[in-house]
């Protein structure tokens, strides 16, 4: 588990991310514009496809080890 702490990390925040956008939520302005946290979303996906990148790279290094130690 300790290795995949970085990875679930990273996920969280994402996650967090889509909760604080949904949280925060989006306004018409006086003037007429709309005012959202659009920057959250992205960044959301940004930290979610982190996660996912770094678990699979190091499950694939573990197994790299595990065979390498094993044979």
């Amino acid at each position: 588990m300790k290795k995949y702490l970085i990875s679930l990390i990273s996920f969280i925040l994402g996650l967090c991310c889509f909760l604080i956008y949904s949280i925060i939520g989006c306004k018409v302005a006086p003037d007429g514009t709309l005012v959202e946290p659009f920057y959250l979303i992205p960044i959301g996906y940004l930290f979610i496809a982190i996660g996912i990148i770094i678990a699979i790279t190091v499950n694939i290094i573990s197994r790299l080890r595990s065979l390498k130690t094993n044979g």
